[in-house]
């Protein structure tokens, strides 16, 4: 007697990371060492700070200016606020491929589009708005809005009640090991993503791509 096929459920939802994957990180170490550079700041003593304080502002609990207050403006500078806040937005670069991708899988297969990400609210804001990223993702779990960050487990079951899906019903793309590991252990498939083309072929084997797409 043949054994029943598997079936394998449905993908309705797709959980994205937003840096690393869509975008480039909004303001990861090597935007604090062009900052540091650029402002002339002393960048252990930078590091240090921002260590010490950017888990409580990504989670939604500084405002970027209370977070500039404990980073850098601690003490007098020759420079103003606004000149080191555009630096920062400056920082935001687009990966146009994946972002061209994530919306063919929302146009081709009708998936909800929810981003799953670490983002203070003023940077998530400026990124969102720049980059239009509201015209493809439905909703945004990002920490500084939920005040949980990856890799808490309870951000992803947030992320599972908001979207109305179960785990086996959502794909996960995600550029940090961890974070992948975290989501499957609930049960999520995820990607771990490195590039556009691998990322692509992992997408094809769960039916939500193939070549000439």
């Amino acid at each position: 007697m043949k054994k029943a096929a598997v079936k394998i459920p449905v993908i309705s939802c797709v959980f994205v990371d937003i840096g690393g994957v869509l975008l480039t990180n909004g303001w990861d170490h090597q935007a604090r060492e062009r900052a540091a550079k650029n402002f002339k700041l002393d960048f252990a003593e930078l590091e240090d700070r921002h260590h010490l304080t950017f888990d409580t502002y990504e989670e939604g609990k500084l405002t970027l200016e209370e977070y500039l207050n404990r980073v850098v403006f601690f003490q007098k500078r020759p420079f103003t606020r606004p000149q080191f806040r555009r630096f920062m937005y400056a920082q935001s670069k687009a990966f146009p491929e994946m972002i061209e991708l994530i919306t063919h899988l929302k146009i081709q297969h009708g998936v909800k589009i929810a981003a799953v990400s670490n983002e203070g609210r003023e940077l998530n804001a400026h990124r969102i708005r720049k980059f239009k990223l509201n015209e493809f993702i439905d909703f945004f779990i990002s920490s500084c809005y939920v005040h949980l960050r990856k890799p808490d487990t309870d951000i992803f079951r947030l992320a599972l009640d908001v979207a109305q899906v179960s785990p086996k019903q959502v794909i996960f793309i995600d550029n940090t090991p961890m974070f992948v590991q975290i989501a499957e252990d609930l049960g999520i498939r995820s990607i771990l993503h490195t590039d556009y083309h691998s990322t692509c072929e992992k997408l094809a084997t769960l039916g939500l791509w193939k070549a000439g797409d």
